[in-house]
């Protein structure tokens, strides 16, 4: 099968790019790098540096193709809360952009990277997928425009379409890791510290009403993840738009990832406590059992091998795709 990725040359995008080639599919990916990296292109895919922002090339790079893996979004919470008009350009034009060329191709299957950020602050956890989406930022809310956008596509013109809600995503897979700009996530944060290339880490809020005070949250592998969306891809029915919550249905404090990363690192890792942030719910947590039964999906790797293929990844490129 001939599949294009966009945002192939980004975290997620490139462990599922090579995935797909591992399993013998064709694999473009479709990156105009203004976030990616290049570097994290797998070998053996095709490159094309198109943004979703541009019909024309959009609609030639989907010459020829089967079927869509789409992880092109703006990804920064905070960013998303400054400046709107970004996401909403972005993530939810672009991805309109790229259902028309689609159309316009006889391009039929699609999977999407969406979010836990889609239910903002749950009033059940663990999650499951019919919890109200109520997102609150701008990110959240890009996402679940772009589940609805397609909820209608498919009742419209028969597009076979899934979103994947991913919750925490960690680790590395061989030569593809995390590197972003500005970093956000707390487990390369942690290891950074471990590194030496942060002072400390800080925990934000320890009076939440969990087992330590801090704030918890479901953390998957990047593997296991992007094992879900080749089962997704299998499975896409015409006609149908599916959403699974992808997680592992564990929670983990804050304070207890920053322990099992010094278990994991052997460094001290020291960590200060500062009041909450706005806007962090406390506990998000995923119910996957609809991934399991309609995919025959399981996460098999724990806290500890998130951490420690990330810090195998960040020992090896001390700077990242830059080094």
């Amino acid at each position: 099968m001939r599949t294009l990725v966009t945002g192939g040359a980004g975290y997620i995008g490139s462990v599922v790019a090579n995935l797909l080639l591992e399993a013998g599919h064709d694999v473009v990916v479709l990156d105009d790098l203004s976030r990616g990296h290049a570097a994290a292109i797998p070998d053996g895919a095709e490159h094309v540096a198109v943004s979703l922002g541009d019909p024309p090339a959009l609609a030639a790079a989907l010459e020829g193709v089967d079927a869509v893996l789409h992880f092109a979004a703006l990804a920064l919470v905070a960013e998303s809360v400054e400046h709107p008009e970004r996401y909403w350009r972005n993530n939810v034009v672009g991805t309109l952009n790229l259902l028309d060329a689609m159309r316009a191709n006889g391009v039929g299957r699609l999977v999407f990277s969406s979010t836990c950020a889609t239910y903002g602050e749950p009033e059940r956890v663990p999650i499951v997928e019919d919890e109200p989406t109520a997102p609150i930022n701008s990110y959240g809310a890009s996402k679940l425009a772009v589940d609805l956008m397609l909820r209608d596509e498919c009742t419209a013109h028969g597009l076979a379409a899934t979103s994947l809600r991913y919750f925490n995503v960690a680790g590395a897979s061989g030569e593809q890791g995390e590197h972003h700009e500005p970093e956000t996530h707390l487990i390369p944060l942690v290891l950074q510290v471990a590194a030496g290339r942060r002072e400390r880490i800080t925990v934000f809020g320890t009076d939440y009403p969990t087992r330590d005070g801090t704030a918890v949250r479901d953390y998957i592998h990047i593997e296991d993840l992007g094992e879900a969306h080749l089962l997704a891809l299998d499975r896409a029915t015409p006609g149908v738009h599916a959403i699974y919550n992808l997680g592992t249905g564990d929670g983990y404090t804050v304070k207890e990832v920053v322990e099992a990363a010094r278990r994991v690192t052997g460094a001290p890792i020291p960590a200060v406590e500062e009041a909450r942030r706005p806007g962090d719910p406390p506990a998000l947590v995923a119910d996957p059992s609809k991934a399991r039964e309609a995919l025959g999906w399981a996460p098999r790797r724990s806290l500890e091998d998130m951490i420690a293929d990330a810090w195998a990844w960040h020992r090896a490129h001390p700077d990242g795709y830059a080094g």
